[in-house]
């Protein structure tokens, strides 16, 4: 879910469990996802904050940019959205940008919190592979695809060439994992977002605002997920 100093890889994959099999990163004293129910942040948050499933009624490849894949939460619950409202014909790429990628048994134990998905759930931890490194290509199911990249997130985006519609930036908290949010890694993302296309994000702190903003993007402060006071999303302007 995060980007981390390459140089100081000492247990930054290590979990512990905490209540109802939520996982928790000790290397970056975070939480995977929301507490009361990260499935409903990601509704809230990522698609709603993108204006989805609205904007992807439309026909060929709605592509999805993720800073950090995580448990593959917010990738489950999008397609759950996708079979349930996308229009016959369309497909969906979503691809993940995540240094250091779970074990196929933990991100297992984490979906299985979450009923609504267990259809995605299963398909995704049957496809994941023993050992997730590179460029790892999952064809879901027809229409369906994902691309989780495996390595630092700012060398791996200066690698990419097609933009996205819609980016999911959803690295561990800024406080905790400032360089997931620097100023550079924000003006690859809009490199890499196409002209209206658009971001969402659960944080809301002043240097990432000030950063999505220098970059390009138009920023938009919403209420945030359970209590929390904001959230940030906004547009690449069309010209």
């Amino acid at each position: 879910m995060a980007d981390h100093d390459p140089e100081n890889t000492a247990d930054t994959t290590a979990l512990d469990w905490h209540e109802d099999d939520m996982p928790y990163s000790r290397a970056f004293d975070d939480h995977f996802y929301c507490r009361s129910d990260g499935r409903l942040e990601c509704g809230h948050v990522f698609l709603d904050g993108n204006d989805l499933p609205r904007r992807w009624q439309r026909q060929g490849t709605f592509r999805i940019g993720e800073l950090g894949f995580g448990t593959g939460l917010n990738l489950c619950e999008t397609w759950r959205q996708w079979r349930e409202s996308a229009p016959e014909g369309a497909s969906l790429h979503f691809t993940s940008f995540e240094l250091f990628p779970m074990a196929r048994a933990d991100i297992d134990r984490a979906l299985a919190h979450w009923p609504e998905i267990d259809r995605e759930r299963a398909l995704l931890t049957e496809k994941w592979p023993d050992v997730p490194t590179g460029r790892v290509e999952i064809a879901l199911e027809p229409g369906v695809r994902l691309t989780v990249v495996c390595g630092t997130a700012l060398d791996s985006l200066n690698r990419e060439k097609e933009p996205f519609d819609a980016w999911y930036l959803d690295g561990f908290a800024p406080s905790r994992n400032p360089d997931m949010w620097s100023p550079e890694l924000m003006q690859a993302v809009f490199r890499l977002t196409a002209p209206g296309g658009r971001f969402a994000t659960y944080a809301a702190a002043g240097f990432v605002r000030r950063n999505l903003a220098a970059a390009g993007f138009t920023v938009e402060r919403r209420p945030g997920f359970a209590g929390k006071r904001e959230m940030l999303c906004g547009e690449r302007p069309v010209s």
